[in-house]
C-alpha cells in the first residue's frame, strides 16, 4: 500500500505526469543560474571553447571526427557530437552548452522518476529518489561543467536502456505478479526470441557507452534489478509493495542467476568492447600516467577512503571542490577505519536482503557503478570528483527513501512528519546547490574556493594561476605556480604556466628556460613547443623558433597558434610566399580569429595582391568592427570600411 490512507491519497494529486513536470520545474529552478556560467578553462578550451571541429558545428568532416578521435583521452562520439550541435544552434559562447547540460539534468531526473514507478509501482518514494537525484549538490559539477556533458549524455541513455530493459522483463512471461509453482522449473529467459524492448536496451546502452563508458557496470545493475524490484531471480520473495511487511508476492517466472546472467550477453559484450577502446585512448592519450605514480597499495588504499568520503559527502555536502587532490598514501588508521565501514556496510546489506530487499540493490548499485572511476586503474591526479556519483548516488537514495519509508512503515510515524522530514533534506539540497553553483561561474570562483577547502593542491593553484595571468594579475600567478612547484617540483604544466607569465611581462630568457625545463619532462608536448618558439622569436633567434614551430605542427597539424607564429617569423624573414600559405593554414582552424586575417593582409600586400589584402582586412574587421588598425590599413589601401570588394 501507498503511503498513507486511500482518502489521503485521493486528496494529493499523485498523476505520475503531473508529479514528473514538477521535477522538472523544481530542477530548472534549482539549477537556473547555471546559464550565468562561464567557461571554465580545465577541459573546457578541449572540449568546446578552443575545440575547432566543436567550434565550426556539425559537417561530415566534423562528424568523421567524432568517430575517430581520441581527444581528451577518451572515445565518445555522441558527446562530441551533442557539442557540435549546441554549436550550431546557440554560436560559440557558454551559454548553449549549459543549457544543454540542464536540459538533460532535468530529462534525466523525469526519466529516473518513470522508470522508478515502473519497475516498483511506488510513486512517493519513486519521486523522492528522482528529487534527491535533480537536487543533491554533489551533482553541480556534472551539470554546471561544459566538460562534463558526457556525465549528463550518458545517464540519459544509461536510464532508457534500463526503461526497456524493464519494460523488457515485465511482459508476459519475463515478470508481474501471479503466483506460479515453486517446483516449477526455471527456464531459460530467452528461451523466447528477444523482444524489440530488449534490442531497444542493448541500442540505448551503446549509445550511453558512446557518451561515455562510465556505462560498463550496467549489467550489472540490470542484475541487480532481477533481484528487486523485477523479482526475476529463482527462490528468492521480493516486496514490490511499499508495505514491506506485506505477505511477499512472486513473479510469474523465476530464473537462476546463470540463465539471467547469459541473457545479458550483448550488454556485457558492449561493456567488455568499451573497456577494452577506452584503455586503448587513455593511453593513448597519456591519461594513465598517474598509473605508474601511484603504487597498488596507494590506490588500493584511495579505492575504500573515496567510498566512505562519497557516502559522507553524500549525507553532508559541505567543503565540495574541483579537483580533490591525492594525497598518495592516506594514514594507515583512516584506510582501516574505511575498509570497516565498507565490509560492514556489504555485510549489513546481505544481511537486510531477505526482509530488505532494496538495501542490497542500492548499496551495491552504489558500489558498483562507482568501479569504473574509483582509482583501481588510476587516471589522472585526483583522489576522486563529485562528478563521478552522478549515477551511483541512486543506488544511496534508492535505499533512503525505500528505507524510511519502512521504518515510519513500523513506527507509525505520522505522514505529516514524513512530509515535513522530506520537505526540509530536499529544501537544505536546493540551497546548497544554488550556493556550490556560484563557485562554478568563472575559473577565479572554483579555484579559489577549491584552494579554500583542499590542503596541497597543486593543481588548483596552477589553474588559478592560469586565469590570473591571462586577467594580467601576474604577480599573484607567479606566486600560485611557485607554491604548486613546491608541491611538485617536475610538473611540466607547471613549468610550462610559469614560462607563460613570464613571456607576459617580456623576461624571455626566464621563460625560454622553463619552457626547456619542461619539454624536459615531456619532449612531445605541442603546446610548449609553439610558446617556446614564440620565446625565441622574440630573442630573434628565429631558425631555431621555426625549428621548434615544425616541431609543434607534426604533434598537432592543427594548431592554428604553431601555425600563425610560424607565419610570423617567415614574415619577418621575408619569405612571404611561405608565410601566407601558413597564414591560410592559421584560418582553417581559427577562421574567427581577426588578427591572423589582418596578418594575411598584410603579407599580401608585401606580395603586391591589393584585392586579395583588403578582402583579409574586410574579413578582420567584420569580425572587429572597432579596429582602428585594420580601417587604417584598409584606407591605406583606398578601400573605405565600409566598401565590399568583390572577389575574383
Amino acid at each position: 500500500m501507498e503511503l498513507g490512507r486511500t482518502a489521503e491519497r485521493r486528496k494529493i494529486p499523485t498523476a505520475p505526469i503531473w508529479i514528473g513536470l514538477l521535477l522538472v520545474a523544481a530542477t530548472v529552478a534549482a539549477f537556473w543560474r547555471v546559464l550565468g556560467c562561464d567557461f571554465i578553462d580545465f577541459d573546457d578550451p578541449d572540449y568546446f571553447s578552443s575545440n575547432i571541429h566543436v567550434r565550426t558545428g556539425l559537417s561530415l568532416s566534423n562528424v568523421i571526427w567524432a568517430f575517430t578521435t581520441s581527444h581528451g583521452a577518451n572515445w565518445h562520439p555522441l558527446t562530441w557530437l551533442s557539442l557540435m550541435l549546441d554549436a550550431e544552434l546557440f554560436g560559440q559562447g557558454p551559454l548553449g552548452p549549459h543549457l544543454t547540460n540542464l536540459l538533460l539534468h532535468a530529462a534525466n531526473t523525469g526519466l529516473l522518476f518513470l522508470l522508478l514507478r515502473r519497475l516498483t509501482g511506488a510513486t512517493w518514494r519513486s519521486a523522492a529518489v528522482a528529487a534527491l537525484f535533480a537536487l543533491h549538490p554533489l551533482h553541480v559539477e556534472s551539470v554546471a561543467w561544459v566538460s562534463e556533458r558526457k556525465d549528463v549524455l550518458s545517464a540519459f541513455f544509461g536510464l532508457l536502456s534500463l526503461w526497456a530493459y524493464g519494460c523488457y522483463a515485465q511482459t508476459a512471461g519475463h515478470g508481474g505478479c501471479q503466483v506460479t509453482s515453486d517446483t516449477a522449473p526455471a527456464a531459460s529467459p530467452l528461451s523466447r526470441p528477444p523482444s524489440h524492448l530488449y534490442w531497444l536496451a542493448v541500442i540505448f546502452l551503446a549509445l550511453g557507452l558512446m557518451s561515455k563508458p562510465m556505462l560498463v557496470t550496467w549489467p550489472l545493475v540490470m542484475l541487480l534489478l532481477d533481484w528487486w524490484p523485477l523479482q526475476r531471480v529463482s527462490s528468492v520473495e521480493c516486496r514490490v509493495s511499499s508495505d514491506v511487511n506485506a505477505p511477499a508476492k512472486r513473479s510469474t517466472r523465476n530464473f537462476q542467476v546463470s540463465a539471467l546472467i547469459r541473457e545479458k550477453w550483448p550488454f556485457f559484450v558492449l561493456s567488455a568492447a568499451s573497456c577494452v577502446v577506452t584503455f586503448m585512448v587513455q593511453q593513448e592519450g597519456g591519461a594513465l600516467t598517474a598509473l605508474m605514480k601511484y603504487p597498488l597499495p596507494a590506490r588500493l588504499g584511495n579505492v575504500v577512503v573515496s567510498y566512505a568520503r562519497y557516502l559522507g559527502k553524500t549525507l553532508w555536502p559541505v567543503g565540495l571542490a574541483n579537483p580533490y587532490p591525492h594525497p598518495g598514501l592516506w594514514p594507515p588508521g583512516l584506510v582501516l577505519f574505511a575498509l570497516a565501514l565498507v565490509i560492514g556496510l556489504c555485510v549489513a546489506a546481505l544481511r537486510l536482503g531477505r526482509r530488505f530487499p532494496f538495501v542490497p540493490v542500492g548499496w551495491f548499485w552504489f558500489a558498483a557503478t562507482l568501479v569504473p572511476v574509483i582509482g583501481l586503474v588510476q587516471v589522472g591526479t585526483q583522489s576522486m570528483a563529485d562528478r563521478y556519483t552522478y549515477l551511483p548516488l541512486i543506488g544511496v537514495f534508492m535505499v533512503a527513501a525505500w528505507g524510511v519509508d519502512a521504518l515510519c512503515t513500523r513506527w507509525r510515524v505520522p505522514r505529516l512528519f514524513v512530509v515535513l522530514l522530506t520537505a526540509t533534506v530536499l529544501s537544505a539540497c536546493a540551497w546548497r546547490t544554488r550556493d556550490q553553483l556560484s563557485y562554478w561561474q568563472n575559473d577565479e570562483a572554483l579555484f579559489r574556493h577549491t584552494l579554500a577547502v583542499t590542503e596541497n593542491n597543486y593543481l588548483a593553484c596552477v589553474n588559478l594561476g592560469t586565469w590570473l595571468s591571462k586577467s594580467g594579475q601576474i604577480p599573484e600567478a607567479m606566486d600560485l605556480f611557485h607554491q604548486a612547484l613546491q608541491m611538485n617540483p617536475d610538473d611540466p604544466n607547471v613549468l610550462y604556466n610559469l614560462g607563460n607569465a613570464f613571456a607576459k611581462i617580456g623576461d624571455w630568457d626566464e621563460a625560454i628556460a622553463n619552457y626547456r625545463r619542461a619539454l624536459q619532462i615531456t619532449p612531445d608536448q605541442a603546446d610548449i613547443l609553439d610558446n617556446l618558439g614564440f620565446a625565441l622569436a622574440a630573442r630573434q633567434q628565429y631558425a631555431a623558433a621555426i625549428t621548434n614551430f615544425h616541431a609543434a605542427l607534426k604533434l598537432d597539424p592543427e594548431s592554428a597558434s604553431a601555425h600563425n607564429n610560424l607565419a610570423t617569423v617567415l614574415f619577418v624573414e621575408q619569405r612571404f610566399e611561405e608565410a601566407a600559405q601558413q597564414y591560410r593554414q592559421a584560418l582553417r582552424f581559427a577562421p574567427d580569429n581577426a588578427q591572423i586575417h589582418a596578418n594575411l593582409g598584410d603579407t599580401l600586400v608585401r606580395l603586391g595582391r591589393m584585392a586579395e589584402a583588403a578582402q583579409c582586412y574586410q574579413a578582420a574587421l567584420g569580425l572587429k568592427p572597432d579596429d582602428p588598425g585594420i580601417k587604417a590599413k584598409l584606407q591605406a589601401l583606398g578601400v573605405p570600411a565600409g566598401f565590399t570588394v568583390p572577389a575574383n
